[in-house]
């Protein structure tokens, strides 16, 4: 039994000295350089590379995915978001009317009364037709009780009196 374990053991270390380089046989660190026609040619470099900007801009989805946009976060309650999306639908096209509807909304949800306002009017403005501005029964009831609304003011108190509009008048 011991006969072959002492012949494995042989033929494993021989194998292992002439599969493992000897300490003064190792590869040298330098290599070599490759032959001329070997080399690639270094490649060239753009002049304008530092120039050319890599970030993404921001390109608006158009007119009709705007104000569709808008309309989902009016549905949302999410107005500075209709905000920014019916500002984005006027400054592609300033004449389309339904962008000026929905900033109106936003903007009377916001509170901005008198932004509102004159959206609405520049919605009515913008409609193609006599007819379709007669048919935008909302939002000339929102024009008439927006200018309602602005041209008077709104009490400070909100509904409850101060001290000395409560107070009795001394006799």
């Amino acid at each position: 039994m011991g006969m072959p374990r002492l012949l494995s053991f042989l033929i494993f270390a021989g194998l292992m000295s002439i599969l493992t380089p000897a300490p003064g046989r190792a590869q040298s660190d330098k290599t070599e350089p490759a032959p001329a026609s070997r080399t690639k040619p270094a490649p060239e470099v753009d002049p304008d590379a530092p120039t050319y900007s890599t970030e993404k801009k921001y390109v608006p989805p158009g007119v009709l995915k705007s104000v569709e946009i808008g309309n989902f976060y009016l549905r949302k309650k999410k107005y500075k978001g209709a905000l920014s999306r019916f500002q984005e639908a006027i400054q592609e096209d300033s004449s389309y009317a339904p962008a000026y509807l929905g900033l109106g909304k936003a903007y009377e949800n916001i509170g901005l009364k008198q932004k509102a306002l004159q959206a609405y009017k520049k919605y009515l403005d913008a409609l193609p037709s006599e007819k379709s501005a007669l048919e935008a029964k909302n939002a000339q009831r929102a024009v008439a009780r927006l200018e309602r609304e602005v041209s008077t003011p709104t009490p400070q108190h909100h509904g409850r009196k101060s001290r000395a509009q409560t107070a009795p008048e001394p006799q």
